[in-house]
């Protein structure tokens, strides 16, 4: 991928700016140099004078660093990890600016991160954006589920409800993306789900990530819901799951679900499929639901 350099310094200085860092505060790159994550780190480093300090990428980022950090960017796994080890949990809260990005932040280290006496963020972007292009905040009385887009960053809604992104000063195209997204009426937005995870059921679309994060907190065993074909509703909603007990999950179901989120279909498997990242590994859980489901 073809980047100017102009585009990568105008992004660089609006994530300083954005985040209030000053020349000579302390940024550290634990990300691999191979992606826009890494690259960016450097870029912010040489354009905004930050004092860079490299440690080798790992799960465990902060293990042998005793030097202050003012801003720092990490996948949820190293923070993860982090909050393991009491020495690193330590070093991890006196981070002034924690970035976290280039994955999904369950609910259960969305809990750990809520009491950090300094600003935790959760970012939003693509590498066509040069990182990120908006944030928001996981702690403090700031907290939300809203991202802000960046100065010079405006988004808007494509008609089938994806968010499109015109940030001019990083990215010369506009771009479509593959989020199905809500706008509030302050230019704020936040990620409903995956165009790729709709399931058009009846004439009806269904959100798979809406359905089961309104399963969490019900359902103890691990699962994953996915989709069928169906010769009456065009897709059906099924549900995958480690439990032996489906009687069980479907009366779970029919207790939280609306009438038209409930699975038509339940599996019981081994595992649920995942990513080598952790991941739910979304085209495998459709082929194993299109193996054992006769339409």
């Amino acid at each position: 991928m073809y980047v100017e350099k102009r585009r990568m310094e105008a992004s660089a200085r609006i994530t300083c700016a954005f985040l209030g860092l000053r020349e000579g505060d302390t940024a550290l790159l634990c990300m691999p140099l191979d992606y826009i994550a890494g690259k960016m780190m450097v870029v912010r480093a040489l354009t905004c004078g930050l004092h860079l300090i490299s440690v080798t990428p790992s799960g465990h980022p902060l293990s042998s660093l005793n030097s202050p950090i003012s801003f720092a960017a990490m996948v949820p796994m190293q923070v993860y990890n982090s909050l393991q080890v009491p020495a690193e949990r330590e070093r991890l809260m006196a981070i002034r600016h924690l970035i976290i990005g280039g994955g999904a932040i369950d609910e259960a280290l969305a809990a750990e991160l809520k009491e950090f006496p300094n600003a935790v963020w959760s970012t939003y972007g693509m590498t066509e954006t040069l990182s990120h292009i908006a944030l928001r905040r996981l702690n403090g009385p700031d907290t939300s589920q809203w991202y802000t887009p960046f100065e010079g960053v405006t988004v808007s809604l494509s008609d089938d409800g994806c968010l499109v992104i015109d940030a001019p000063q990083v990215c010369a195209q506009r771009l479509v993306t593959n989020d199905i997204a809500e706008l509030s009426t302050d230019g704020r937005f936040r990620v409903i789900g995956r165009k790729d995870n709709t399931i058009c059921s009846g004439g009806i679309k269904i959100q798979i990530e809406q359905v089961e994060e309104r399963l969490k907190t019900s359902v103890s065993s691990p699962f994953l819901i996915t989709k069928c074909k169906d010769k009456k509703f065009g897709e059906a909603i099924v549900l995958l799951t480690e439990s032996n007990d489906s009687v069980a999950i479907e009366k779970i179901c029919r207790q939280v679900l609306p009438r038209f989120w409930q699975p038509r279909h339940y599996l019981h498997v081994n595992h649920i499929p995942l990513t080598e990242t952790g991941k739910p590994a979304r085209k495998e859980a459709e082929r194993l639901a299109a193996l054992t489901i006769e339409v």
